[in-house]
This record gives structure tokens, C-alpha cells and sequence, in this order.
């Protein structure tokens, strides 16, 4: 089942490999997250990774602070090598969970490996809002204008 609105940041462990450093739930409370799913097969990620680098050049003199999750939905997809060409060439540079064995899509619930997928959690680690595929921008900008008013 996916976290509700209220649901305690779940802790980063399971990862099988971190790119660009790594985080832990405890090193990140104190600041809003937002933590995002992609995968290198997904053209809606790859279409929204400009509005996520806007929000990060909007948000992120403000204290929020980004999570990149990387969840393969194929087998090619689990080729580090290939991950790491993607973050390059998208420009990727938040830390980035590799998810090879979906740990972290199981502790966040996103069971039907739904990408992109967004969870935006609060400085207490509270969730916020979530949303998934096409509209899922569109929900995290209302979201994000809400924590971060003007």
C-alpha cells in the first residue's frame, strides 16, 4: 500500500549502490525532501527532469533537498553502467539510490513500480503529497508552492 498523507519518511536502507553520495532518513530530517523514482526506460522521467531541476533552483535555497531513486523495470535496466551514463547525460547530480532489488519502492509502497513517482515529505519527515506518471508534476508543484510559500 502507498504512504499516506502524514507517513513518516521510511528509512534509505536497501539500496543495492549509491551515485553522487548517499543519505540516510536521519541525515535528512530538518529539511523538506522530495524523492523522486525514475528509470532509464521511462520517457515521462526523462520529460520532467527539467521542472525537477526548476524546482531545485526554486526550492533548494529554501532548504529543500532532492533524492533520486533509480527502480529498474527491466533487467538491462539493472546495468550500473547504463545508470550511470543517464545521470550524466540528464544532469542527475541529487544522490541516487540504486533500487536494483525495489528495497525502496517496497518501504515506500510503490508496489506497482510506478515511475516517475514523487513523494514530498515536510521538515519533521511527514508526508506532504505524492503523485505518479503523467500528472504527478503537476500534483508536486501545488505541493511544493504550498510548503514553500512566496
Amino acid at each position: 500500500m502507498p504512504l499516506r498523507t502524514g507517513s513518516p519518511l521510511p528509512e534509505l536502507t536497501g539500496a543495492t549502490d549509491w551515485r553522487n553520495g548517499d543519505v540516510s532518513r536521519e541525515s535528512l530530517l530538518g529539511s523538506p525532501v522530495l524523492i523522486h523514482f525514475w528509470s532509464l526506460s521511462c520517457y515521462i522521467c526523462k520529460n520532467n527532469l527539467p521542472r525537477l531541476r526548476e524546482w531545485k533552483e526554486a526550492y533548494g535555497p529554501q532548504g529543500l533537498k532532492v533524492i533520486a531513486v533509480h527502480m529498474p523495470r527491466e533487467e538491462d535496466e539493472t546495468d550500473l553502467t547504463k545508470v550511470e551514463a543517464a545521470l550524466e547525460q540528464f544532469s542527475i547530480t541529487e544522490p541516487c539510490a540504486i533500487d536494483n532489488e525495489h528495497a525502496l519502492s517496497s518501504a515506500f509502497g510503490n508496489d506497482q513500480a510506478w515511475v516517475p513517482y514523487y513523494f514530498l515529505f515536510d521538515a519533521d519527515g511527514n508526508l506532504k503529497s505524492r503523485g505518479a506518471g503523467q500528472a504527478a508534476a503537476d500534483v508536486l508543484q501545488g505541493a511544493l508552492e504550498r510548503l514553500f510559500p512566496q
